[in-house]
């Protein structure tokens, strides 16, 4: 099977968890919960790349505060479904020290990614560190970190949309979609 039939079957066969809109308004509520915790705290916003584009811009659109942007990337699954080591690809380059940082990524998964970055914000000297997730997924263990403000919860499954992909694909489907295998 070709990859793009495999990719086609997957998105076919998925389960829809959250329409457009149910995601749409999720964003709403989180922004307006972040606004009122930072509005004043002149933070970065640093979207974790690439799963966190879709969200960070949908979220960034709705927030009526300044604040300055740059990205991270780090990342454990680079188009696989399942994470490995973590890889370094791309550090912010606005200055961290003394400053409140949002950090915005689609998916806290197992949290191991999303701990190196909050670890790497406090070791750049952030005053305040704040991670804000699309979806935290529900995986019936601990994890490493938490998220300060979730949009949606999710079972554990492998999710697709929004941001989130299925080896490297389907990031611009309209909904969040959990994979029948992965």
């Amino acid at each position: 099977m070709s990859k793009l039939n495999e990719i086609a079957r997957v998105e076919r066969e998925a389960d829809r968890l959250y329409s457009e809109s149910e995601v749409e308004a999720a964003i709403d509520r989180i922004a307006a919960e972040i606004s009122v915790r930072l509005a004043d705290k002149n933070p970065v916003l640093l979207t974790v790349l690439n799963g966190g584009i879709v969200f960070s811009v949908k979220l960034m659109m709705r927030l009526r505060f300044p604040f300055e942007l740059d990205a991270i990337n780090a990342s454990r699954y680079r188009g696989e479904t399942r994470g490995s080591l973590i890889h370094w690809l791309l550090k912010p380059s606005v200055a961290l020290a003394g400053r409140t940082v949002l950090i915005v990524d689609d998916i806290l998964d197992e949290g191991v990614t999303l701990a190196e970055i909050v670890k790497y914000c406090r070791e750049q000297g952030a005053s305040a560190v704040h991670t804000c997730v699309l979806i935290d997924k529900k995986i019936g263990g601990t994890k490493p970190c938490h998220a300060d403000f979730v949009a949606l919860e999710a079972e554990n499954r492998y999710l697709f949309g929004y941001g989130m992909d299925y080896k490297s694909y389907l990031r611009n489907a309209p909904g969040i979609f959990a994979c029948k295998e992965a």
